[in-house]
């Protein structure tokens, strides 16, 4: 019986001392979960990244920071001390930019659907942005089957190094803008094919959209080495939202975002280095055709390409605008070929 005793109390314990080590983030409107938070230190490395449940680990923050910048639906919605990290719930307004409606254009349904909308796209190693872009890009469908036909890019922006040091055996020092991705939108047609033995899933009903989480995991106990460098510790988290309460068909669709991270070193390295890729997508036009060409341009990372200053829109998702408060002419724009 004092076994029995003993067990449960360091049971309760333990359970407490985890329960500390996580905060949540919630609406201050419906005290919904926030997924998505961004959490940057005062020389704007991101921190921490909160999942589907709102919480982030307080462990990846330090007191050392002092303040901390967080960052919603590519908004600053608050500046916290670290003491405030102290409490398990923190309230946030989340309604600092509404859900934009997304425009129906030839409704009639034809053989493929076209989803136009923004995006952005980054890459941090070690919590400091290293490349960036953005830009807007029309994704095809076949209407039959949903499985997406093509990506097409209409025009974009990069932004890359002003001075890479790309030693080879010091992987912290490259420049990682050749990673920078589009948001793949393989499965949003069919969010069901994301369940596979590979993938942990969850949903999220919200007030005004439901979401879903899909995590994949991989290198999570031995490292794979290939030419003197070591990977270690791959995780994905994909996160799509819906119509509040709909079927998650394509005409549902509000929202993709996905966070790929990776642990890399040389093995002259005494530690790992963490990149993060940072990837999203904003639908803003809906529309049918039968016809699946759309003016597009090549996706080239040491270029960009724009016939409008489309980043002014008040609605589109500038991230830009964000980092560049903390690293100024840390990157620069690589050429317009308009």
């Amino acid at each position: 019986m004092k076994t029995k005793f003993v067990i449960y109390s360091l049971f309760i314990f333990l359970s407490s001392f985890l329960q500390a080590q996580t905060v949540t983030f919630v609406s201050e409107k419906t005290n919904q979960p926030l997924p998505r938070v961004s959490v940057f230190g005062k020389d704007g490395n991101i921190l921490a990244f909160s999942d589907i449940e709102g919480k982030i680990d307080k462990q990846a923050l330090s007191p050392a920071q002092e303040k901390f910048q967080l960052v919603y639906n590519n908004f600053p919605v608050a500046t916290l001390s670290y003491s405030d990290f102290d409490q398990p719930v923190i309230k946030l307004n989340d309604q600092v930019r509404e859900i934009e409606t997304i425009v129906l254009k030839n409704s009639k349904p034809a053989r493929y659907i076209f989803i136009k909308g923004n995006f952005n796209a980054y890459v941090t190693v070690n919590g400091k942005l290293n490349s960036y872009a953005d830009g807007m890009v029309t994704y095809i469908f076949d209407n039959k089957s949903k499985k997406l036909k093509s990506t097409n890019v209409e025009q974009y922006r990069i932004f890359r190094l002003t001075e890479p040091k790309n030693e080879k055996k010091e992987t912290s020092s490259w420049d990682y803008g050749n990673s920078l991705q589009l948001p793949k939108l393989k499965n949003v047609g069919n969010p069901e094919d994301y369940k596979t033995k590979r993938n942990t899933i969850k949903e999220l009903k919200g007030d005004r959209k439901d979401q879903i989480e899909v995590t994949g995991a991989a290198l999570q106990e031995k490292e794979f080495s290939l030419f003197g460098f070591r990977f270690f510790d791959i995780r994905t988290i994909l996160n799509m939202s819906f119509e509040k309460g709909s079927e998650k068909t394509l005409k549902d669709f509000l929202e993709y975002n996905e966070v790929a991270f990776v642990k890399l070193k040389h093995k002259s390295e005494p530690d790992y280095n963490q990149i993060i890729l940072y990837n999203n997508f904003y639908p803003t036009e809906l529309r049918f055709s039968n016809e699946n060409d759309v003016e597009k341009v090549k996706f080239d990372k040491e270029s960009s390409n724009y016939k409008t200053s489309y980043w002014q829109d008040p609605s589109f998702p500038n991230m830009q605008t964000i980092f560049s408060n903390f690293f100024k002419g840390a990157l620069k724009e690589q050429p317009n070929k308009k």
